[in-house]
């Protein structure tokens, strides 16, 4: 059955984040032919419209506010929920961002509907619309089937391709104005602690470090190597204990969940608890001088030897290659 699908787009730096191309696809597949509608919240982010439309969403609804400059979920969902009522949707998709997390449950109470959470893949078999979404912390895979009510779902990044850009596609573009009243919360100033360059969560390569990284200098090593590739680095909760690196970096099942093209895993162990947030990634390399090390059970390619030996090595073949 053909459905309306609204699929919101985040808006960071004045563009269009990765995972909302990627939700517009899977917002596609929800759809099953029917109308998918691109949705932006915030101020001035009316230049990201017609990306939404290029990568396939039919037309694009704009709600601007200043209350909406920076991301609180009381101005958020009073935004989106006006844009619910008038539009009377029959699916819903967002992407699995700190964002996605901090919204989904509070529209899916408010429109007393279900949520499905960090799904990686949505598909219809027997005419059934499937979401696929990781539990036990990555050991098993769930699928859920919605038989009632408004279909609502989160993504994880990299997980669902975006489709191909197409120029030629044009759609109406139309403002919301929303009365955006009795918030509770309002950011005064946002102090940025991750450093400049790919965001992390959707980062194609990731370098991570662990303790055996030894110190913050080595973590600049880490950070040559990623530039090299295109990707952003990361770091184990061991390493981020130890000052090596900051909090924000930090992957596993209490930090970022990242599933690249490409992992690399420089001087980490391999505890389960940091293992639950990259095991999906689809190549994982691992460097350890300790055979032994828990990380070459999940790792594709392993590498034992110091990784103050082989990162340099790796940065040097690399780039022999790029020049």
């Amino acid at each position: 059955m053909s459905r309306k699908v609204l699929v919101l787009g985040e808006v960071r730096d004045g563009g269009l984040r990765n995972i909302s191309l990627e939700a517009i696809a899977a917002g596609k597949t929800v759809a099953e032919g029917g109308e998918v509608v691109g949705v932006l919240l915030g101020e001035n982010v009316s230049d990201c419209a017609n990306e939404m439309i290029v990568y396939g969403a039919d037309r694009v609804i704009i709600v601007e506010n200043e209350k909406l400059k920076t991301y609180t979920s009381d101005a958020f969902s009073q935004a989106f929920l006006k844009v619910v009522e008038t539009e009377k949707p029959e699916g819903m998709i967002m992407g699995h961002t700190a964002l996605g997390k901090d919204l989904s449950p509070k529209l899916a109470s408010k429109l007393k509907s279900g949520l499905v959470s960090d799904a990686v893949n949505v598909e219809v078999l027997g005419g059934n619309l499937v979401f696929t979404r990781p539990i036990y912390s990555g050991k098993a895979f769930e699928k859920k089937i919605i038989t009632d009510g408004v279909i609502f779902a989160t993504i994880r990044s990299n997980n669902i391709p975006a489709l191909t850009k197409d120029e030629s596609r044009t759609g109406v573009v139309s403002s919301v104005d929303v009365d955006i009243k009795d918030l509770r919360t309002i950011i005064k100033e946002i102090v940025r602690k991750t450093n400049e360059g790919i965001d992390l969560s959707e980062a194609k390569v990731v370098v991570a470090g662990g303790r055996g990284v030894k110190s913050e200098d080595g973590f600049k090593t880490l950070k040559e190597l990623a530039d090299l590739l295109g990707g952003a680095v990361g770091a184990s909760r061991g390493a981020c204990d130890a000052d090596y690196c900051d909090y924000s970096l930090q992957i596993g099942q209490t930090g970022k969940v990242v599933t690249p093209d490409l992992y690399i895993a420089c001087g980490i162990s391999g505890a389960i608890q940091h293992v639950a947030g990259m095991s999906n990634s689809k190549v994982i390399v691992a460097i350890n001088k300790d055979p032994e090390a828990t990380i070459f059970n999940v790792a594709d390619y392993g590498i034992v030897g110091d990784l103050f030996e082989v990162v340099p090595l790796l940065i040097e073949e690399f780039s022999a290659v790029k020049q």
